[in-house]
C-alpha cells in the first residue's frame, strides 16, 4: 500500500514520525490546519505540531535531488575556473595583463547568476583546500579560504555536511603559524554559528554595511573613498564616483529588507521554501508589513544565535512561523508540492516553481566618496559618522566619555567659577581640617552635593597604546561582534567600523600617514573616537599610465609592490586594478540605466574591504628640521616611505671661505657629518660617527628585497615594542675624488647600511633640500641638518601620567615605557606578512 505523502512543511515533520503504512485521518490534518490559520500570523502559538522535531532529511538545506553529479558539465566549468585562479598565483605560469584578477571575479559571478551552483563550487573549494594541505601548497591556502568563505556568506543551498567539513578543516588550520591560524580561527568562528544557524553571516554584514535599523544588531559600517584630485586623473575621479553612485542607486533600504528576509528564508527552509513566490509576495508587502517581517527574522535569528548552544530545529520552527505567516497557510501549503506533478500543475503559472532558484545578491557596501583636500578632513569624517548615530542612541555609556570631540566650539566653553581658596593653609577656616564624624549632617550634606572641579577620569593602563585601537580579535559570544571591536571601557562599545580605503600612489600614503597621525595626536586631548570607532586603513594603487621612457611609475608604487610581494592574494586582486580603473575612465558615459552592468571595480573594491582584516603595520617616522637661517623656528613632520635628500647649488662668497674650505667646496656634492645609530643583532646601542662628501641620500622605510618581508618593522604592535627593531635603509651618494697625470677626477658610488636613528649635518655651508614621500608639496629648502628617528605615540609621558592621575615615580616609569611605543600605521591586506 502505498505511503500517503504529506505535502506541507508542517505535516513533513510527521511523515517520518509514523509507522510505516499507517495511514493517518484528513480530519486530524484539518483541524490542526485550521487552527494554524485562525492564530496571529507572528503571534501564533506553538502548537502540537510545531513542537515535534524536524529530521535530519528535512533539516538540511540541501539542493534539488537531481542536481548535477561531480563529472557534469556544471562541475567541469566551475573546476576550470578556479584552476585558473591558482595559476594566476604561481609564478610559473603567470596570467596575461588583461585577465588578471579576472578569474576570481567571474567565479563568483557564475554563482551569483546560477545560485544553484553554489554547493557544487563549496565542493570544488573544499577539495583543493585538502589537497593543497596535503600537498603543503600554502601560498593557495588563504586565497582558496577567502573565496570559500565569500561563497558560503552568499549562498542558501549549502548543506549542514558542507559547512561542518569546511569548520573541520579550519580547525586543522590552527596548528600552523601566523597568518593561517589567526585567519583560520576567525573563519572557524563564523561557520560555527552559520552552521547552527543558517543565514547569519549575510544577515549580518547587510545590516551592518547598509545602516538597517535593528535593536539586536546595533553595528554600523561604512566605506570611505579618498581620492586626491591632485594625484589622480578627474577622470578617473568621474568614473568611479559615476559607477558607485548608480550601483547604489538601486539599494534602498526596502531592498535590503526584502533581501534580508527571502535570504533567511531560503538559508534555513531549503527546499520547503518557495523562492520565487515569497520574493513576488515581499514586493508586494507594504513598507510596515516589510519591517515588521524583517525585525522578526532578524530576532529569530540573533536570539538562536546568541545561546550557547543553538538548536537547528528550533530555529527552523521559528522561520517556519514566519514563511507561514507571510504567505498564508494555503499558499504555504503548497511548498512542498515537487513530490507529485499534478499539485504543481494545479498551480497558478506565475507561482509554478522554477527550475533555476532566483537569486538574492549581496548589495554592495554603503560607500561615501571624498576629494582630500587637508589632513583635518579624516577627523572631521568620521566624527560626522559618529555623531548621525550617537544623537539617536543616547544611552548611560556615553556619559563614561568625554565626547568634546562631537560638541561644537560654542559648547566646549568653560564657566569661570570664582574660588575663595587660597591655598594657604593658615587661610582655611578653624576646624576645617578636622575631619567630620561619620553620620553628621555635613557628611550627609557633602554626599549629595556635587563639587565645583572637573571630573577626574581614569583610563585603562593600556588606553592611549597602539594595541588598544584596533585590539585584537575575539570570540564575541553574545551578538557576533566584528572581529577587532572589542570594549575598551565598561559599558561602551564599538558598535562602528570605518573602512577608509584611498587610492593613488606612494604620495597619497604619505598624505594618508599624516593625516593618521594627526587623528592619533588629537585623541590624546579629545578622547572621542578611539573607544567607539574600529578604524580600518585599506590602499588600492592608481599611479599614473606609465609611458615607456618614463620610470618614475614604478618608483611612486613602492608601497604597493611590498604588499604584492608580502601577500599574493592582494597582488592578484588589488593589485591588478590599476589598468581597469584606467579603461573604466576611457570608456564613454552610458546614460541608458535599463541595462543592467557588471560592475568589476566596484565589485573588486567590495571584495576587498570585506575579506581584507590581516592589516601590515608600517612605521611612522618622525623628522625634524633645522634650517640655515637661525631666527627660523625647526620644523617637524613625518613620512612613510621615502625621505629624499638633495645638494642645493648654492653660491657664497669667495672671500667668506677659508683658503682650505675653498677648494673643497668647489668639487660636486657637499661634506656631511652623519651620525646614526648602527643596528646590531644583539638590539645594543652604537652610535657611529662619519664625515664624508656626498651629492646625496635616500632614506627609504621599505625593505629593500624580498628576504626583509618578514622583517619585525611590519609586525603587530605587540610583537614589536622595541625602537631597535626598526631600520631605515640608508643609501649614501659618495663623491670620491682621485688624482693622477692627467690631473683630479671626481666618481661616484653608493654605500648603503641600515639604522632606527640618524643625524646628519652639511659641514661646508652647501644646504640640503629635502624631499617626503616623494611629493612635491612636502619639499624643504635650506636645511643646514636634520634628524631622523620613529615616531613615537603622540601621547607622551607626561600626558598619559597626567591623565591616569599617576605619581612621580610611576609617572617616570610609564614615561620610560611610553618612549618605547612606536606609531604603527595598518594597512589592510588579505593575510598580511606570509612567512
Amino acid at each position: 500500500m502505498e505511503v500517503w505523502r504529506l505535502q506541507t512543511p508542517v505535516r513533513a515533520r510527521l511523515r517520518h514520525q509514523l509507522v510505516r503504512g499507517w495511514r493517518p485521518p484528513r480530519a486530524g490534518l484539518w483541524t490542526a490546519e485550521l487552527q494554524l490559520s485562525q492564530e496571529p500570523p507572528l503571534c501564533r502559538k506553538t502548537t502540537t505540531l510545531l513542537s515535534i522535531p524536524l529530521p535530519e532529511i528535512i533539516t538540511s538545506s540541501s539542493h534539488s535531488p537531481q542536481a548535477p553529479m561531480e563529472s557534469s558539465d556544471v562541475d567541469l566549468d566551475l573546476q576550470r575556473s578556479v584552476h585558473a585562479v591558482l595559476r594566476e598565483l604561481s609564478a610559473q605560469a603567470p596570467a596575461l595583463p588583461s585577465n588578471q584578477g579576472m578569474w576570481r571575479w567571474s567565479l563568483h559571478k557564475k554563482v551569483e547568476r546560477d545560485p544553484g551552483k553554489s554547493p557544487a563550487l563549496v565542493r570544488i573549494l573544499l577539495r583543493e583546500l585538502e589537497k593543497a594541505e596535503s600537498e603543503d601548497a600554502r601560498h593557495v591556502i588563504i586565497p582558496l579560504l577567502h573565496t570559500l568563505m565569500y561563497v558560503l556568506t552568499k549562498a542558501t543551498g549549502i548543506t549542514e555536511e558542507l559547512h561542518r567539513r569546511t569548520y573541520a578543516f579550519c580547525t586543522r588550520l590552527l596548528t600552523l603559524p601566523a597568518p593561517y591560524c589567526t585567519i583560520a580561527l576567525d573563519c572557524a568562528i563564523r561557520l560555527k554559528t552559520e552552521t547552527a544557524v543558517p543565514g547569519t553571516l549575510y544577515q549580518r554584514l547587510v545590516i551592518a554595511e547598509q545602516n538597517l535599523t535593528s535593536e539586536l544588531y546595533p553595528y554600523r559600517e561604512r566605506v570611505f573613498l579618498f581620492v586626491d584630485p591632485e594625484l589622480v586623473s578627474p577622470s578617473v575621479c568621474s568614473a568611479l564616483l559615476l559607477e558607485i553612485e548608480a550601483a547604489q542607486g538601486q539599494q534602498t533600504p526596502e531592498a535590503c529588507m526584502r533581501h534580508v528576509v527571502s535570504h533567511a528564508l531560503q538559508a534555513a527552509l531549503g527546499e520547503a521554501c518557495e523562492a520565487g513566490v515569497l520574493q513576488k509576495k515581499l514586493q508586494t508587502s507594504s513598507r510596515r508589513a516589510l519591517e515588521r517581517y524583517f525585525h522578526a527574522v532578524v530576532a529569530a535569528v540573533e536570539q538562536m544565535a546568541s545561546e550557547p548552544s543553538p538548536s537547528r530545529e528550533g530555529h527552523l520552527e521559528r522561520l517556519e512561523e514566519i514563511y507561514c505567516s507571510l504567505l498564508g497557510p494555503a499558499e504555504a501549503a503548497r511548498g512542498r508540492c515537487g513530490g507529485k506533478r499534478q499539485a504543481c500543475l494545479r498551480l497558478p503559472s506565475g507561482d509554478r516553481p522554477q527550475a533555476r532558484l532566483p537569486s538574492i545578491p549581496l548589495p554592495s557596501p554603503h560607500i561615501t566618496f571624498h576629494l582630500w583636500t587637508d589632513e583635518e578632513q579624516l577627523w572631521e569624517e568620521l566624527v560626522l559618522f559618529l555623531r548621525l548615530r550617537s544623537q539617536l542612541r543616547l544611552s548611560a555609556d556615553l556619559e563614561a566619555l568625554d565626547l568634546q570631540g562631537f560638541l561644537p566650539d560654542r559648547e566646549l566653553a568653560r564657566a569661570s567659577v570664582l574660588s575663595t581658596d587660597s591655598g594657604i593653609e593658615r587661610d582655611l577656616p578653624w576646624g576645617a581640617d578636622e575631619p567630620p564624624t561619620p553620620g553628621s549632617p555635613e557628611v550627609e550634606r557633602a554626599g549629595l552635593q556635587r563639587k565645583g572641579g572637573i571630573k577626574k577620569r581614569v583610563w585603562p593602563p593600556d588606553i592611549l597604546m597602539p594595541g588598544s585601537w584596533d585590539g585584537p580579535p575575539g570570540l564575541h559570544r553574545r551578538i557576533g561582534r566584528p572581529s577587532g571591536d572589542r570594549e575598551l571601557l565598561p559599558g561602551v562599545s564599538r558598535l562602528h567600523t570605518a573602512r577608509v580605503l584611498v587610492l593613488g600612489d606612494d604620495r597619497m600614503l604619505g598624505r594618508l600617514a599624516r593625516a593618521y597621525h594627526s587623528l592619533r595626536k588629537r585623541e590624546t586631548q579629545k578622547f572621542c573616537l578611539t573607544p567607539r570607532l574600529s578604524l580600518q586603513l585599506y590602499y588600492i594603487p592608481v599611479l599614473a599610465p606609465e609611458k615607456p621612457t618614463a620610470s618614475r611609475h614604478s618608483e611612486l608604487g613602492e608601497l604597493a609592490a611590498f604588499l604584492g610581494r608580502a601577500d599574493p592574494w592582494y597582488e592578484s586582486v588589488v593589485n591588478t586594478l590599476c589598468p581597469a580603473i584606467h579603461k573604466l575612465a576611457e570608456m564613454p558615459l552610458s546614460l541608458d540605466t535599463s541595462q543592467t552592468v557588471d560592475p568589476f571595480i566596484l565589485d573588486a573594491i567590495t571584495y576587498y574591504v570585506r575579506m581584507g582584516t590581516q592589516p601590515i603595520y608600517f612605521q611612522i617616522y618622525a623628522v625634524k628640521i633645522f634650517f640655515s637661517d637661525l631666527s627660523q623656528d625647526p620644523a617637524e613632520d613625518i613620512f612613510l616611505t621615502e625621505l629624499k635628500v638633495k645638494i642645493q647649488d648654492s653660491k657664497f662668497p669667495r672671500d667668506s671661505l677659508s683658503p682650505r674650505r675653498r677648494g673643497v667646496a668647489e668639487g660636486p656634492g657637499a661634506e656631511l657629518s652623519i651620525c646614526y645609530q648602527k643596528a646590531l643583532l644583539s638590539h645594543r646601542t652604537r652610535e657611529v660617527t662619519v664625515s664624508l662628501r656626498a651629492a646625496g641620500l635616500v632614506l627609504k622605510a621599505l625593505p629593500a628585497s624580498d628576504t626583509d618581508v618578514s622583517g619585525p618593522t611590519h609586525c603587530p604592535p605587540a610583537a614589536a615594542p622595541d625602537i631597535d627593531h626598526t631600520c631605515l635603509n640608508i643609501s649614501v651618494t659618495e663623491v670620491v675624488k682621485t688624482s693622477n697625470l692627467a690631473g683630479r677626477s671626481f666618481s661616484t658610488v653608493t654605500n648603503t647600511f641600515r639604522t632606527a636613528n640618524i643625524r646628519i649635518q652639511s659641514q661646508d655651508q652647501r644646504l640640503l633640500t629635502l624631499l617626503l614621500d616623494k611629493d612635491s608639496c612636502r619639499m624643504y629648502r635650506d636645511v643646514a641638518r636634520f634628524e631622523v628617528a620613529p615616531c613615537p605615540e603622540p601621547c607622551s609621558g607626561a600626558q598619559k601620567s597626567k591623565a591616569l592621575g599617576l605619581s612621580s615615580h610611576q609617572e617616570e616609569m610609564e614615561r620610560t615605557k611610553a618612549k618605547a611605543k612606536p606609531l604603527l600605521m595598518p594597512i589592510n591586506t588579505f593575510s598580511g606578512i606570509v612567512q
